[in-house]
């Protein structure tokens, strides 16, 4: 068994030692490092709380008591990673890029290593990549998102890489 298991302690139906792993029926909770992890009486000195005269007297019969009253370490974490994770709060604004209008100018289906492709196709043509977003009146960030294979998060439209294909004879698009 892993020495830091989570096992599963948030569901008060473990039987091993959150630290050394040991199986132990007297488990209790204790303050390791600032995680509570319910522990066998061996690793029970380890205790944090009871350096700082803090009363650890519960055992693991409280802790899986309060299991139906709080959330789960698991659920905690689960919750902390959507509070923190911008994508799911429905806000695409900080992706999308401003006046982009996905339904006129959708990107089409790319070929794999279509950045590689382009980048061997602007080269033939004797093109710096400046150049070729000047000639085509396209931003060079754009030209580079693609050539870096990141044209969807980019926000490149369906026209650009039409453009592309057109004037470097180079297949981009299914």
């Amino acid at each position: 068994m892993a020495k830091y298991s989570t096992g599963s302690s948030g569901s008060g139906g473990g039987t091993n030692c959150e630290l050394c792993g040991a199986e132990s029926e007297s488990l209790t909770l204790a303050s390791v490092a600032g995680a509570e992890l319910e522990v066998c009486p061996d690793c029970a000195p380890h205790d944090d709380s009871e350096a700082r005269g803090e009363d650890r007297s519960r055992d693991r019969s409280d802790h899986a008591s309060r299991a139906d009253d709080e959330p789960s370490r698991k659920q905690k974490a689960a919750q902390n990673v959507a509070k923190a994770n911008p994508v799911w709060d429905g806000d695409s604004e900080h992706w999308e890029s401003e006046g982009t209008n996905y339904d006129d100018d959708p990107l089409p289906y790319l070929v794999s290593d279509y950045g590689e492709a382009l980048v061997e196709a602007r080269r033939d043509a004797g093109l710096q990549r400046e150049e070729l977003a000047d000639e085509l009146g396209a931003p060079a960030k754009d030209v580079l998102a693609i050539e870096q294979g990141r044209a969807t998060q980019a926000g490149v439209g369906g026209g650009l890489i039409e453009a592309l294909e057109d004037r470097l004879d180079v297949t981009l698009a299914e």
